[in-house]
């Protein structure tokens, strides 16, 4: 199975402008993805590695670290842009010989555990699915514990059923619900390009049929949405070997 990594980073964001590139314990985030995918390219598990994006900047650091650079298109790197699309895009500019499976990487997320990256490849392989994503368990932001409260009133009743927090009250007593962390999405090329038939059409239509899901441990990956997720990316970061 033909793999290719592909780091996707736009130079603006809603969220944090210029997130990809904000230094995080002494390096700008997207270097720490970079570390991610040399990792995985000589452990084997990719065959090639290429950043997506519109930033000059971040393409700078990607030829550096010995990546191949598509230029994103303007209207593929806005706020309403899907992820699919600009993949898509990528694959298609970098030619033949196209790949069998692509492992999409997101550059403000510089946080994950060792060795992710080849453990969504391995489980893509092995299981002959269409897609495999890495999740975190949800914690203490379990669904049966989320409620609807009355901007007005006050009042609480739950979000789903009629039991407040389902009747469970001890963080212990939930049972398993996990979430995408951001930390890898692995996906064949079939799969990307919508050629899996029976798929509904819909923004995780390139996900497939068959998806799997790789479990880390809750907070093993930090996604960059906010000032407090830098904060908390710096910690680990610079308590690591």
């Amino acid at each position: 199975m033909r793999t290719l990594a592909l780091i996707l980073g736009r130079a603006g964001s809603k969220g944090g402008p210029g997130k990809n590139s904000r230094p995080i314990a002494g390096r700008p985030c997207i270097h720490w993805t970079l570390d991610d995918v040399l990792e995985a390219r000589r452990s084997g598990v990719i065959d090639r590695a290429v950043l997506s994006s519109d930033s000059t900047e971040l393409q700078k650091s990607a030829l550096e670290a010995g990546l191949d650079v598509v230029a994103r298109p303007p209207e593929l790197a806005t706020d309403d842009a899907s992820i699919d699309d600009a993949a898509r895009h990528a694959v298609r500019s970098l030619g033949e010989p196209l790949p069998d499976a692509v492992v999409i990487l997101y550059a403000n997320v510089p946080v994950r555990p060792r060795g992710l990256i080849a453990r969504a490849v391995n489980l893509l392989r092995a299981s002959g699915a269409d897609s495999a994503q890495s999740y975190s368990p949800v914690g203490k932001h379990h669904p049966w514990w989320t409620a609807v409260v009355d901007p007005d009133s006050g009042a609480v009743k739950p979000w789903q059923g009629s039991v407040l927090n389902h009747g469970v009250f001890r963080r212990q007593d939930l049972p398993p619900a996990h979430v995408p962390d951001g930390g890898v999405l692995a996906v064949t090329r079939r799969a990307l390009f919508l050629e899996i038939a029976g798929v509904a059409s819909g923004p995780h239509a390139f996900f497939g049929a068959d998806r799997r899901g790789i479990i880390n441990p809750e907070g093993a990956v930090v996604d960059i949405d906010s000032e407090t997720d830098l904060l908390v990316a710096e910690a680990i970061l610079a308590g690591r070997d």
